[in-house]
């Protein structure tokens, strides 16, 4: 039997993941009236469209020397960045891309090596022969810039490369070659599917391998043709669903699920759960006090009168955990606001990344609306990033907002923070986004770092900061 035809799964992990899948067809539908399936087929018409129309073409141009590279990277990048479909404005993505142009020391065999990388492999052993040259490559640039005096910042990983390459395969052949997700990686490492053994082709190989196992279970389970897009949003339901789509929600024993259903101020006790209470294992990196985030920014009725029972405001315990979220991502944390005179409600500092952040708290039912008069707010952000700048020695404020939902008029607004303060930027960041930050830092702690090529890339485009961006991001 060839590698290809291989059964990689156990009878326990087939039905693992068709309890999944099934979850996934009969889910309900969201706010917009659509079920998580039909947002997903929508989104893949408008793949294979901009596939044939845009991205087939430019990548034809510069494969065939139609094109140069620089074009061709930028043009790459614009497409992205009008589409988000597949996640390759982030850090393996586009990021990864113009570090590898950036450093390569010699242009013309930079262009040769992704040339010959990118270029749809006609077997599975030229796949991964191409990705072994590539990451070669990339490791080998990646000394000589460290050599030369190059931060590690600025050095591309050579982890993204089956990312990266997979995402133009499938664009010249969509039915063959799925896209290396981290957020699949996750899943299927999570439902005990694979464990990856950090040998990139290799790897790869068996992820595609599994694809094509379950796209043909799936089918003959439910009768519904499951290419590799619908595999992939199988895991992305499981796994999140940055789509928007409705996901199923991890019970973590019976605790947890009083939690769930009549959410509770977290404490020392609410942490601990009895080994006999629980019904399954934890799935999710997330500590609870930091879970409970989104339904503290909403102004859950349960939670306010949680919190005053435990003689605590809903606002303060939503500052202390966002402070510990700060905490927990590695960040040195200080809690200020209340007693404490005109100051925001905490700060975090990465020193090593010469960059710090300024944060205030709104706890709203609806959503938050942001002032352009508010003169207190101007003064402290003045006076405490001017402080951290002369004291600490740091290069970049950013001054954040965590709330539920923002509206939409915030851009005079965040004009206004930026002509008359010292911040770089300011964000609005959406609970749930905190929340998927934590969860990405500690399921990958060396992956997801504090500086440029990590977090603090989110916080370098003012506006609107959600779950979706941060996994975009971070994929």
């Amino acid at each position: 039997m060839t590698e290809q035809g291989k059964q990689f799964l156990s009878n326990d992990q087939i039905q693992s993941a068709l309890e999944v899948v099934r979850a996934y067809l009969t889910a309900p539908k969201n706010p917009d009236g659509r079920t998580p399936m039909e947002v997903q087929t929508e989104r893949d018409e408008h793949r294979a469209r901009l596939i044939e129309h845009e991205l087939k073409p430019l990548l034809n141009d510069y494969l065939s020397g139609r094109s140069n590279l620089n074009e061709f990277k930028v043009k790459v990048d614009g497409v992205n960045k009008r589409n988000e479909f597949w996640g390759f404005k982030g850090v393996k993505g586009q990021m990864f891309f113009n570090m590898v142009v950036n450093i390569a020391d010699d242009s013309i065999k930079c262009d040769q090596e992704i040339k010959a990388a990118i270029k749809v492999p006609a077997n599975e052993d030229i796949a991964s022969s191409q990705i072994k040259t590539f990451f070669n490559y990339v490791s080998r640039i990646g000394e000589q810039h460290l050599d030369s005096g190059g931060t590690k910042a600025g050095r591309p990983k050579p982890g993204s490369v089956p990312f990266f390459l997979s995402y133009f395969w499938q664009i010249q052949e969509r039915d063959v070659w799925p896209v290396f997700y981290t957020n699949s990686v996750n899943v299927m490492t999570d439902m005990n599917l694979w464990l990856p053994t950090g040998e990139a082709a290799a790897d790869y190989l068996t992820y595609k391998r599994i694809h094509e196992e379950l796209g043909r279970v799936f089918t003959q389970e439910t009768g519904k043709h499951f290419g590799l897009y619908m595999v992939e949003h199988v895991f992305w339901f499981k796994g999140g669903n940055p789509s928007g789509g409705n996901k199923p929600v991890a019970v973590f024993g019976n605790a947890h699920v009083e939690i769930l259903k009549s959410p509770a101020i977290p404490t020392e006790s609410t942490n601990r759960v009895a080994p006999e209470a629980m019904t399954r294992l934890p799935e999710s990196y997330v500590p609870p006090i930091i879970a409970a985030l989104p339904r503290m920014a909403r102004n859950e009725a349960a939670l306010r009168d949680l919190a005053k029972a435990s003689g605590i405001s809903l606002e303060r315990a939503f500052e202390k955990s966002i402070n510990a979220a700060f905490t927990v991502l590695g960040y040195e944390t200080k809690l200020l606001g209340q007693g404490q005179g005109r100051v925001p409600d905490g700060q975090a500092l990465s020193v090593d990344d010469y960059y710090a952040i300024l944060w205030d708290a709104k706890v709203r039912s609806d959503r938050y609306n942001m002032g352009t008069d508010d003169r207190a707010v101007k003064e402290y952000i003045t006076t405490q990033s001017r402080e951290l700048k002369k004291r600490r020695g740091l290069r970049n404020i950013y001054y954040l907002i965590v709330s539920s939902e923002f509206a939409d008029d915030y851009d005079d607004a965040i004009r206004s923070l930026k002509m008359e303060t010292d911040v770089n930027e300011v964000c609005l960041v959406e609970a749930d986004a905190l929340i998927a930050m934590v969860e990405a830092r500690m399921r990958s702690p060396r992956e997801v770092s504090l500086g440029p090529d990590g977090l603090q890339r989110l916080f370098s485009v003012s506006g609107v900061l959600s779950a979706d961006a941060v996994r975009e991001n971070l994929v």
